[in-house]
């Protein structure tokens, strides 16, 4: 049972009177404070939070009026520093805020908190945080997932109804399967990156963390649409997003064979299996699809990845923001040193994986040839979303694993990502909703589509969602 009405009833009811913002942004403060053990939050905007509450109060406007949300603090805020879970950037406090804040705040939406993540988002478990490891709402000992760890189970946890997360391999997605809720990754484009610390910048993407695909879309609605300081930015749908409508009897959706293969856990199999023949008997076609360049789509990732990550990195250097050496005697050491001290395990070695990668002698074995994949991947996707109309599987080959037991092995971490990447790595829709447990946690069924069918993936979900509940 959720603490929180749905996000569309929160603002009518702010709007009405019946509710008032003050109130609500009390109780999701207090709820951080009572739940703070979990390690969800890295800091409340609790001054800031309660201004802007008392201003919604006097003009209570807007679609999100009086919603408290969370924001992954990877995202530009004012109110609270922004340190992308890395210790090179504590002390940073935004210049200006993310583009996707600024539009929640104008339908009347207050931020928080800041949630906890990997450290520069590097990660699928919240390990790699330079300041704290989340817990898995279900169970203290398992991880949340990640990188978007710390949104995921504050949400779960009724810290507030809604949370943004970014995903570039999978770090809403996964989380969203770990911690039993639902994930949006929109298509690559329809949220403006701007404002948001950059991983790589070629599969980044924004979305939001609910408790209903009714919410995600309602956020997702408000959040869309071209942005001047984005080039990449594509236009929302006309018909936008927070009015979907019935889309399942009739639809033909494919089951990926690659990702219900060797290496998916039986349990999650089983309940994957099970949501299929629901979506079955409720009138969809069902077919077995084959996409035969998938297993190489981890490799691909894990190359255009880094050599964009180290790229993106380089700008913190300790000369014009976050943290700098103190000590250092020449402009050389400064560089070193404040990289050396600033920058955790994971970031360092994505930042020599991505510049090797990248150098001389080895970009055309390594990051061209990633790219060529990566181009047959894009046509193998297309080839399929002409003849179905949703693609589907497993989100995570597993549930959540226990704090530190892949933290020491690289290789494994990654391979959590093994079900997520291919979505990113050819810009389509993807959302992961909860199908049932296994071993008393959350299992995830992860929906794609093709490109800018955000809608048309969202109404599916939802009837989805309402035949596994």
């Amino acid at each position: 049972m959720s603490a929180w009405l749905p996000i569309s009833e929160i603002a009518r009811l702010v709007q009405t009177g019946e509710l008032k913002a003050v109130d609500l942004v009390e109780q999701a403060l207090a709820t951080i404070s009572e739940k703070q053990d979990y390690n969800a939050i890295i800091v409340t905007l609790e001054a800031r939070a309660r201004e802007r509450a008392m201003a919604i109060d006097a003009q209570p406007t807007g679609r999100l009026a009086g919603v408290p949300f969370i924001a992954k603090d990877n995202f530009l805020v004012f109110g609270a520093d922004t340190t992308a879970a890395s210790n090179i950037l504590r002390g940073f406090e935004a210049p200006y805020q993310a583009t996707a804040i600024e539009r929640l705040e104008a339908e009347g939406a207050i931020c928080v908190a800041k949630a906890n993540l990997d450290a520069f988002a590097h990660g699928s478990s919240t390990e790699n945080s330079d300041f704290m490891t989340t817990k898995n709402p279900y169970d203290t000992s398992r991880v949340p997932g990640g990188s978007s760890g710390g949104s995921a189970a504050a949400v779960m946890l009724d810290m507030a109804p809604f949370a943004l997360g970014t995903d570039t391999g999978g770090s809403i997605r996964l989380p969203a399967s770990y911690c039993g809720a639902v994930g949006y990754k929109p298509t690559y484009g329809l949220v403006s990156r701007s404002g948001v610390v950059a991983m790589a910048s070629s599969t980044d993407v924004i979305g939001p963390i609910t408790k209903t695909v009714a919410d995600a879309a309602l956020v997702l609605d408000v959040m869309s649409g071209r942005d001047d300081l984005d080039g990449t930015t594509i236009d929302a749908d006309p018909a936008g997003y927070a009015e979907l409508e019935k889309s399942l009897a009739g639809k033909k959706v494919g089951v990926i064979k690659e990702y219900m293969a060797e290496g998916v856990a039986p349990e999650v199999k089983a309940q994957i299996e099970a949501a299929i023949a629901t979506i079955k008997a409720a009138g969809a076609a069902v077919v077995e699809v084959s996409l035969p360049s998938l297993p190489s789509a981890l490799a691909v990732y894990y190359i255009i990845c880094p050599a964009e990550v180290s790229s993106n990195l380089s700008r913190y250097d300790g000369q014009r923001f976050g943290h700098s050496y103190a000590d250092a005697t020449s402009l050389e050491e400064s560089y070193k040193k404040s990289r050396s001290t600033g920058f955790g395990k994971e970031a360092k070695r994505r930042i020599m994986i991505g510049t090797y990668v990248l150098s001389s002698g080895y970009y055309d074995a390594y990051y061209k040839k990633a790219q060529t994949v990566r181009t047959k991947l894009i046509n193998e996707f297309n080839e399929a979303l002409q003849s179905v109309d949703f693609l589907l599987g497993p989100t995570a080959p597993d549930i959540a694993f226990k704090i530190g037991e892949n933290i020491d092995d690289p290789l494994k971490m990654y391979l959590t990502d093994i079900l997520t990447v291919a979505a990113n790595l050819v810009g389509v829709p993807s959302i992961s909703i909860p199908a049932g447990t296994a071993h008393d946690m959350p299992v995830g069924l992860q929906i794609m589509a093709a490109q800018r069918h955000d809608r048309q993936l969202l109404g599916f979900a939802k009837e989805v969602e309402g035949l596994l509940v």
